[in-house]
């Protein structure tokens, strides 16, 4: 006998917003993020930061943002504690700062790339550069 293929992830509600166009980039990201190892769903600002105060500056985890206007945010390891940074989405690519990609692990790769000779400032981060 075979087994049936099991049903597609589905969306969490608050993607629905969005033209099926967007679709398309948001469920394929989505199923790229979940298969990563620093993807956490649905945590909270508070709990992720508690998990990265134990971690060694630099290291991240991307979680739903809880913001209504934002996808994700990406928390961050910094020598102060952590930050936490919005993703956003806008006319099909995921931005943060400068950078900016149809996909958020492909955006991550990015950053990761770009500010290893260019720290970027967020004011959220007090001056701190992220690195």
């Amino acid at each position: 006998s075979v087994l049936p293929s099991p049903a597609p992830p589905s969306l969490p509600d608050r993607f629905r917003m969005f033209r099926s166009c967007e679709w398309e980039v948001l469920e394929r990201s989505l199923n790229i993020l979940q298969a990563s190892d620093f993807y956490w769903g649905p945590l909270s600002v508070g709990e992720a930061h508690a998990k990265l105060q134990r971690e060694p500056v630099g290291t991240y985890l991307v979680r739903d943002s809880s913001q209504g206007n934002c996808l994700f945010s990406l928390s961050v390891r910094m020598p102060t504690g952590p930050v936490s940074l919005r993703i956003s989405f806008q006319e099909g690519y995921f931005r943060l700062k400068n950078w900016f990609s149809d996909c958020v692990v492909q955006l991550l790769e990015l950053v990761v790339a770009g500010t290893r000779n260019n720290p970027l400032h967020f004011d959220e981060m007090g001056g701190t550069p992220l690195v």
